[in-house]
């Protein structure tokens, strides 16, 4: 298994609670998310990022479908750059035995 982890920092006026709505919408429409975690921050320290995804998939072939092809690519990617500071997101891609 693959867990793709991104932070994300909202852009002046875009809505936290709408881009989950939107990542979350990944669940039964994007076939390589075998799960898919949203969470928004409670905390608002100046470390803090605004939303966190982390979806599993099922190898790193997979990851690389979820990147380039299918909705994440063409409906959800473009929905979240529009929404986030994208220059400021950071991720991490790691295996697990899951």
């Amino acid at each position: 298994m693959v867990k793709h982890v991104v932070c994300f920092r909202m852009k002046e006026g875009c809505s936290a609670e709408e881009a989950k709505k939107m990542l979350l919408s990944m669940r039964g429409r994007e076939e390589t998310a075998l799960h898919v975690e949203v969470g928004i921050d409670a905390l608002h320290s100046p470390r803090s990022y605004d939303l966190v995804l982390i979806v599993t998939l099922a190898d790193m072939a997979a990851l690389e479908r979820y990147q380039t092809a299918g909705y994440h690519a063409h409906t959800v990617k473009p929905y979240m750059h529009s929404v986030t500071e994208t220059s400021r997101s950071v991720s991490v891609d790691f295996e697990t035995e899951e």
